[in-house]
């Protein structure tokens, strides 16, 4: 399992553009499947950039903001988002896809990196024991030591420093990549 996530955390990049054609290729969009699509797509994107100005990567362990609900966030805003453009797509094809890559490629990457976390931070037993994987609960965790990280507020400098705002624009690309195949559909 460990080689397998050295590999997937490797490929998930290149695989994901390998994706972004076959999905071109399936999609069959139009405005109301967009919209309800869009969505998703804004509540996950939402949910990512609020993480990365929660993250301290290798620093500290983050359990504040959407991390006090779900040990994933990004992941989680990930998922949503592609399922968000899968709905926009109008292929179930592309839902399968979707499925079968997360549970490949991140799950095996999100047990690498939580048997990091729990090497490099020992209060990660204690964290991974009261919020889950990624569904969220319901009302937010609070460690028992105390106030962690930045005291719980957003830093655009760390959304900033991680690019978040990279995701955004790939939002926006595919988007615009839907509306020109759909009144291409048109024709």
């Amino acid at each position: 399992m460990a080689e397998w996530s050295r590999v997937a955390r490797r490929i998930r990049v290149p695989l994901g553009f390998a994706l972004a054609v076959l999905y071109f290729w399936l999609a069959r969009p139009s405005i109301r499947v967009i919209g309800l699509g869009l969505i998703l797509i804004v509540v996950g994107l939402t949910i990512r950039a609020t993480a990365s100005g929660h993250v301290r990567k290798n620093e500290t362990l983050a359990t504040t903001g959407p991390y006090a609900y779900t040990r994933n966030p990004l992941y989680l805003g990930s998922l949503l988002i592609a399922l968000g453009f899968a709905v926009a797509a109008r292929s179930w094809w592309m839902v399968v896809a979707i499925v079968v890559m997360f549970l490949a490629i991140y799950l095996p990457v999100i047990h690498s990196e939580e048997a990091y976390l729990r090497s490099t931070f020992p209060e990660f037993d204690e964290y991974a024991m009261n919020v889950p994987c990624m569904l969220p609960r319901i009302r937010p965790w609070h460690p028992s030591s105390g106030t962690s990280q930045n005291d719980g507020k957003f830093s655009l400098d760390l959304y900033l420093k991680h690019r978040e705002y990279n995701a955004l624009l790939g939002a926006f690309a595919l988007l615009a990549g839907l509306l020109v195949k759909m009144a291409l559909l048109k024709n």
